[in-house]
């Protein structure tokens, strides 16, 4: 690993039809890391990864790609980058294991095709042409295309969508070994808990601007655990929180559904858990589901982003 970042983005502005898509965003991506951006869709952080990857030209900002601009790439730099769409990029016509050879063959140092296809599961399906693949299988034929090469930066865009649990665990354990070989990879995912297993570091994006970037341990230690259980809609947590140690804060999430959070000042005890049990009871109310946890990544992106529908 060296100082200076693999991917670096500088005030990247993109727009459309006068509309603000990326307003300024930036962050950086380094080598042997895996770093997941994430946001709700319509956020930008396709368009951000698409001009990442020279496929769009930005507006405005900077972005270097192994120091260089991906726009004006030459086929040097190509070389030493990996991009996975997600969907489309692969020629239907022809059979999965000839795409995936000759790709390789593109390249100086590839990795065996072979253990390429067994790894990703795809021996049985080389001889398929790529339009009978199901959907998941060119998932999995994109990414072998985007790795096949050794690439030291690699884009993957929702690398995971749509495959069963034995097809992602594969495709995770290919991500870790990108991250073992010293590769910079840049995930963009909807899986909170694909992406807190496998990120270093998150990039949280919403309305073309970062609003959180760190580590998942970095970002999780601003949120406290958070006490949930379930009771009829309605219930007055304002009462609830007046009774509770200042700083900790209950929210009806969905109809029903209660939170009680945390903080670092205010962390939740047995007198939260017991304040809240004789709360219910005063109100003859059995608190459904009771349980204490620790906070997840799918909590701060919805704390982050809010929890309405685009």
């Amino acid at each position: 690993m060296t100082d200076a970042p693999a991917l670096a983005v500088d005030g990247l502005r993109k727009s459309y039809g006068g509309r603000p898509v990326v307003d300024g965003l930036s962050f950086a991506a380094r080598s042997g890391e895996v770093t997941a951006v994430l946001g709700p869709n319509g956020a930008g952080k396709t368009t951000t990864v698409e001009c990442c990857e020279g496929l769009r030209h930005p507006d405005g900002g900077t972005v270097r790609v192994l120091g260089r601009d991906p726009w004006r790439a030459d086929a040097a730099l190509r070389a030493r980058v990996g991009v996975m769409l997600q969907d489309g990029g692969l020629p239907t016509g022809a059979r999965a294991g000839e795409v995936l050879r000759h790709v390789a063959a593109l390249h100086a140092r590839p990795l065996p095709v072979t253990d390429l296809l067994d790894r990703l599961g795809l021996t049985a399906h080389a001889r398929t042409n790529v339009r009978r693949l199901s959907g998941g299988l060119r998932q999995r034929l994109a990414l072998a295309v985007a790795v096949v090469g050794r690439p030291e930066v690699v884009f993957l865009d929702e690398p995971t969508a749509g495959l069963d649990p034995q097809a992602r665990l594969a495709v995770w354990d290919v991500v870790a070994q990108l991250r073992t070989d010293g590769a910079a990879v840049v995930l963009t995912t909807h899986l909170m808990d694909e992406a807190e297993r496998l990120a270093d570091r998150v990039v949280v994006v919403d309305h073309g601007r970062v609003v959180a970037d760190g580590s998942p341990a970095a970002l999780l230690s601003g949120h406290g655990e958070s006490l949930r259980f379930g009771g009829p809609p309605g219930l007055d947590v304002g009462q609830l929180g007046a009774a509770l140690t200042a700083g900790i804060s209950v929210q009806e999430v969905s109809p029903g559904q209660y939170v009680v959070s945390g903080g670092p000042d205010a962390p939740l005890g047995p007198q939260a858990v017991a304040t809240v049990t004789a709360w219910c009871a005063g109100l003859g109310v059995m608190p459904d589901g009771l349980s204490l946890g620790r906070p997840t990544l799918e909590d701060l992106f919805l704390d982050l982003t809010g929890r309405d529908l685009r």
